[in-house]
């Protein structure tokens, strides 16, 4: 007979807690009042003394919060002053609550917890992820970007969040999908700019999936070194810095794999202004405005626009042999 001595530290396998447990431990945690700082500290057998919590944002991911802030990647720097963090939270576009720009009191009745994630379609396997676990299987960082409404008017971010190129990898796609379609939440009862029912709710955007592995593809979660506010498009919002505003779609809640190009929300309101592809370029105006230069948002100086947002040697080499495509509406 063979007889198993174990050394005093070690624990049979069948003692070792289950992945899906493990991931659930921030969602726990939060619910029992306590904070991921917790987390970090049951790691170490220390529990970190905590200073008088910070205000946090109306509606902000609050059992997140010690996430934040992030540490600042700096690949990406800017060459222009931050927007005014008053200035920015306060000046939006969120159709969902209505079509002005002071739309955040109207965003704040946002239920943000729960909030599950469905990712389907040409995966290996379909799933649906709560907010917090997805947390859990990423490391969040910082980036400073350049973000250029259509409309002409810009500001700078201090974004938080991971790549969704990471979010590709974990969904392990399928070799025939070509395109990554997003969706967002369809709450009419709290967002009334979703009564308007000329508009093809809910929100779609969608992106090639060489768009979606390019290093600047970012899912965002926090902002300004804090939890993403509702008016941001909390608690999941893309960024895609060389393309218009509008393709950086808000409180994102189903992600879909297919071999189909998808059409997008604007896209499908108005063809004529608005296109698949939405980069931003000077020299191509929209059919009401000039794109030539752009405002900045705080100062309302008027800057020269770039091509890409200035982002063309990250992303010009996507569009090779694409020139017979609408690539800048």
């Amino acid at each position: 007979m063979h007889i198993i001595a174990r050394r005093s530290w070690e624990i049979a396998e069948a003692c070792a807690t289950p992945e899906e447990v493990f991931l659930n431990r921030r969602r726990f945690l939060a619910r029992a009042g306590l904070g991921a700082g917790l987390i970090a500290g049951a790691a170490t057998g220390l529990v970190p003394l905590r200073a008088q919590a910070q205000e946090q944002a109306p509606s902000a991911n609050v059992a997140t919060t010690d996430l934040y802030p992030a540490r600042r990647n700096a690949t990406y720097t800017l060459d222009r002053d931050l927007t005014d963090e008053d200035t920015a939270s306060t000046y939006n576009n969120f159709y969902e609550f209505g079509s002005h720009k002071r739309i955040y009191k109207a965003a704040q009745a946002m239920k943000l917890s729960p909030w599950q994630i469905r990712i389907d379609g040409m995966v290996e396997e379909e799933r649906v992820l709560d907010f917090d676990d997805l947390l859990a299987r990423v490391d969040l960082e910082e980036r400073l970007y350049r973000h250029r409404c259509v409309e002409a008017w810009a500001m700078a971010v201090p974004w938080t969040g991971f790549a969704l190129a990471d979010l590709v990898r974990l969904a392990r796609p399928k070799a025939g999908a070509t395109h990554v379609r997003f969706q967002t939440f369809f709450d009419p009862d709290v967002a009334s700019g979703q009564r308007q029912s000329w508009y093809p709710w809910p929100y779609t955007e969608g992106v090639t999936m060489a768009e979606a592995t390019n290093e600047l593809a970012f899912l965002v979660t926090g902002v300004y070194g804090k939890p993403l506010a509702a008016q941001f498009g909390a608690p999941l919002r893309l960024a895609l810095p060389w393309k218009y505003g509008f393709k950086s779609i808000k409180s994102i809640n189903r992600i879909t794999f297919t071999s189909e190009r998808p059409t997008s929300f604007w896209e499908a309101v108005g063809p004529s202004e608005y296109g698949f592809w939405a980069n931003v370029n000077p020299e191509f105006p929209h059919p009401r405005w000039s794109q030539a230069s752009e405002r900045l948002l705080g100062t309302d100086e008027s800057v020269p626009t770039r091509l890409f947002n200035g982002y063309a040697e990250q992303v010009a080499a996507i569009y090779q042999g694409l020139e017979g495509e609408a690539l800048y509406r």
